[in-house]
């Protein structure tokens, strides 16, 4: 067994980014940077992966897929979207995150992320900004730098200690510089998010191990 075709298998069977679970479509556009940026903000809360993807997509079918937006919503508003995705136990002060943080995004970038990254030098930078926004620590951060390093060339590759994590005990190297060779530049979210998972479950690292031999 390859660390290419592991790399392969891995990608094959738990490559999906957290965005593309929770069905944005990435672009380098508002409204797809800002639904991931609440993707992050609710991933980044301990609690289960799948509810807070759940609840990003609620958030999204209640039309609150733009800063603008989620500030004319209701704080109710936003705690019955958050609820019917099942994220109840932080729905209330999550909701009020949510008004805030698009609060500051409309009166800080005019609602657009892009202008965060572009006022960037780096990704080091790019990292640190992001957490200006109420609910983005640094795990937050490190979130939206990961799934957006495919659409913002400037943070790739990003690669953290989760990431290094998964690689390592599916057999990947848990050097940053080795790991992203393995695939194309492309794949990198993809890749991230595939060690991520294997960083948080047994399950996927068996899985792979068993399909790669």
């Amino acid at each position: 067994m390859t660390q290419r075709r592991t790399a392969e298998v891995l990608l094959q069977r738990h490559g999906q980014t957290y965005a593309a679970q929770a069905h944005i479509t990435l672009k380098d556009t508002p409204s797809p940077l800002y639904r991931l940026l609440v993707l992050s903000l609710l991933l980044s809360a301990p609690i289960s992966g799948d509810i807070a993807v759940r609840a990003a997509q609620a958030l999204s079918r209640a039309g609150y897929r733009t800063p603008q937006r989620m500030v004319e919503a209701t704080w109710q508003q936003r705690v019955d979207a958050l609820g019917e995705g099942g994220y109840r136990r932080y729905d209330e002060s999550t909701a009020t995150t949510l008004g805030k943080g698009a609060h500051l995004l409309l009166d800080r970038h005019r609602g657009d992320l892009r202008r965060l990254r572009d006022e960037a030098k780096d990704a080091a930078q790019i990292h640190e900004a992001l957490q200006q926004f109420p609910g983005i620590g640094s795990v937050g951060a490190t979130i939206f730098c990961r799934e957006a390093q495919g659409v913002w060339p400037a943070l790739a590759p990003f690669v953290d200690e989760k990431v290094l994590d998964g690689a390592a005990k599916v057999g990947l190297p848990d050097e940053a510089e080795r790991l992203v060779r393995l695939v194309s530049s492309e794949a990198l979210p993809q890749l991230a998010a595939a060690c991520v998972r294997a960083s948080l479950s047994d399950d996927v690292v068996e899985d792979v191990r068993r399909h790669a031999d």
